[in-house]
C-alpha cells in the first residue's frame, strides 16, 4: 500500500516541478518581453526628443541665417561677423538632422554590436556582477550605519 502511495506523490512532485518550470518560463518570457517594450518606448521618446530638437533649432538656424545675410547685404559685404557663425551652426544643423531623421541611430546600432562582439571588456561592471553575499553585505552595512548615526545624534 505504502509504494501505491509513494508512487503517487512522486509523480504528483514531478507533475508539480513541471508546472512550476513552465511557469517560471511563462513569468522570464514576460519580464523579458515588458522590458523590450519599455526600452522601444524609451527609444522612440529619444527619436522624438531629437526630432523636436531639430525643428527648434532649424527654425533658430532659419530666423539667424536669414537675418546675417541681410545684415551682410544691407552693409554690402563689410560686416562678415554676422556671417561667420553660420558654418559652425550648419554643422550643427547637420548632426541634428542626422540623428532626427539620418541614419545616425543605425549607425550607432552597428557600432554598440561591434563593442559587444569585439570589446566587451569595457562593459564590465566595477568588482563584475552583485551577488547575494555582495548585496546583503551592502544591506548589513547600510543597517549598521543607520545605527551608527542614530546613536551620534543622540551625543550632539
Amino acid at each position: 500500500m505504502g509504494s501505491i502511495m509513494g508512487k503517487a506523490m512522486d509523480e504528483n512532485l514531478k507533475k508539480n516541478q513541471e508546472f512550476m518550470k513552465q511557469m517560471n518560463q511563462i513569468v522570464l518570457e514576460r519580464q523579458i518581453q515588458m522590458q523590450n517594450q519599455m526600452r522601444e518606448k524609451q527609444m522612440a521618446m529619444m527619436v522624438a526628443r531629437s526630432r523636436d530638437l531639430f525643428q527648434w533649432f532649424g527654425a533658430f538656424y532659419a530666423t539667424y541665417a536669414f537675418a546675417a545675410i541681410a545684415a551682410n547685404m544691407k552693409s554690402k559685404g563689410k560686416n562678415k561677423a554676422m556671417v561667420a557663425p553660420l558654418l559652425p551652426l550648419t554643422f550643427i544643423l547637420g548632426y541634428q538632422y542626422d540623428l532626427a531623421y539620418g541614419e545616425k541611430m543605425e549607425r550607432m546600432r552597428k557600432e554598440a554590436d561591434r563593442v559587444l562582439d569585439n570589446e566587451s571588456y569595457l562593459l564590465n561592471m566595477p568588482h563584475g556582477l552583485p551577488s547575494f553575499e555582495t548585496i546583503e553585505a551592502g544591506r548589513q552595512k547600510a543597517k549598521l550605519d543607520s545605527i551608527v548615526n542614530k546613536g551620534h545624534d543622540i551625543f550632539l
